[in-house]
């Protein structure tokens, strides 16, 4: 009898599995929250699915709240996380994630050749390649001779106030920028900096992306970018012209961000997560967002197609204390 009913079974589970029926094996899947443009980081994505066979639910961020709205959710879900991997633009929110204990312990094989400074010693998350703070201007509506090189030409009167653009400092690395500048600065001049900048009525809009199109239309003479946001402008031909701020011997430098990855603390799918993280930090990945314009330069292999840039300073903690002092004046200089 006992048989008989094995065997009636054994028949029923082949049925069902020829028919389409029986129920399949979950594929392996993994969460990811990204700032990093879509533009540039779904391909990559997309390509850790193909070679994994790992589905990747991806979130990406707007960009008129790049990283913060992210950082916000990661905070809110913290006691019942959603995400596996955090992978961001910059690095200051990332630092923030880790002092909330949102991140999780995790060193990456792929993290081995990258510089010490690059990586978290508790090992909560890793950075790579480099996007760099510039000015783009409008070639069409400045002579060379008048180009902006520091950042002090943000507050003087050779240059209209109207006829120049920021994004907003509340947020991604603009809000990045500001912290640094405080950290190099000194916290009273790099307040007063930003007071003079408010006072002066500069054009303060959602995003980079909008600072790229106005310089390129020519609705304002120049603004600070990301260098991915200027390459945008270059391939497509606009008349514009990349300055490096503040190179001049003893300058302050420009304020080089670098990418972030870390593993989210009880995600729920940690193993894949782990997976991603270490493509993420792959060698090839880095280089290949070099060459698609996101990163200026990898820190890894060969930079022949870039300017050496004297950069600021300031190291990753000290840009982090004062995330949050900074981030209150803007809020308070800048909150529309």
């Amino acid at each position: 009898m006992h048989a008989k009913i094995a065997s009636l079974t054994a028949w029923l589970g082949l049925f069902l599995l020829l028919s389409g029926c029986a129920p399949r094996p979950q594929s392996p899947e993994v969460v990811v929250y990204t700032s990093v443009d879509q533009v540039f980081s779904e391909p990559v994505l997309k390509e850790f699915e193909k070679s994994s066979g790992v589905r990747v639910l991806a979130v990406y961020d707007v960009e008129a709240a790049k990283t913060t709205g992210l950082v916000n959710r990661l905070l809110a879900e913290k006691k019942r996380p959603a995400a596996d991997v955090f992978w961001s633009g910059e690095i200051a929110q990332t630092l923030l994630l880790k002092e909330q204990g949102v991140l999780a312990r995790y060193v990456s094989p792929s993290a081995s050749t990258l510089p010490e400074h690059y990586r978290d010693k508790e090992g909560c998350w890793t950075a790579f390649g480099g996007r760099v703070r510039v000015f783009l201007v409008n070639t069409k509506l400045l002579s060379k001779e008048r180009y902006p090189t520091s950042i002090e030409d943000l507050r003087k009167k050779d240059y209209p106030a109207d006829k120049i653009a920021l994004a907003s400092p509340l947020f991604g690395t603009t809000a990045t920028h500001a912290a640094a500048l405080y950290a190099a600065l000194g916290e009273e001049e790099g307040r007063a900096y930003y007071r003079d900048l408010q006072a002066r009525g500069l054009r303060i809009v959602d995003g980079n992306s909008t600072v790229r199109d106005l310089v390129a239309s020519g609705q304002v003479w120049f603004g600070l970018v990301d260098t991915d946001d200027a390459a945008v402008a270059l391939k497509r031909g606009d008349p514009v012209a990349i300055v490096f701020p503040d190179q001049e011997k003893g300058g302050l430098g420009a304020l080089s961000i670098p990418n972030t990855v870390a593993l989210v603390k009880g995600s729920p799918h940690p193993t894949e997560g782990k997976r991603l993280v270490d493509f993420l930090l792959s060698r090839s990945v880095e280089e290949r967002l070099r060459d698609e314009g996101w990163l200026y330069r990898s820190t890894r292999g060969a930079n022949d197609n870039v300017v050496e840039v004297v950069t600021m300073k300031t190291s990753p903690g000290q840009v982090f204390e004062m995330l949050k002092i900074s981030r209150s004046d803007m809020t308070r200089l800048f909150l529309r």
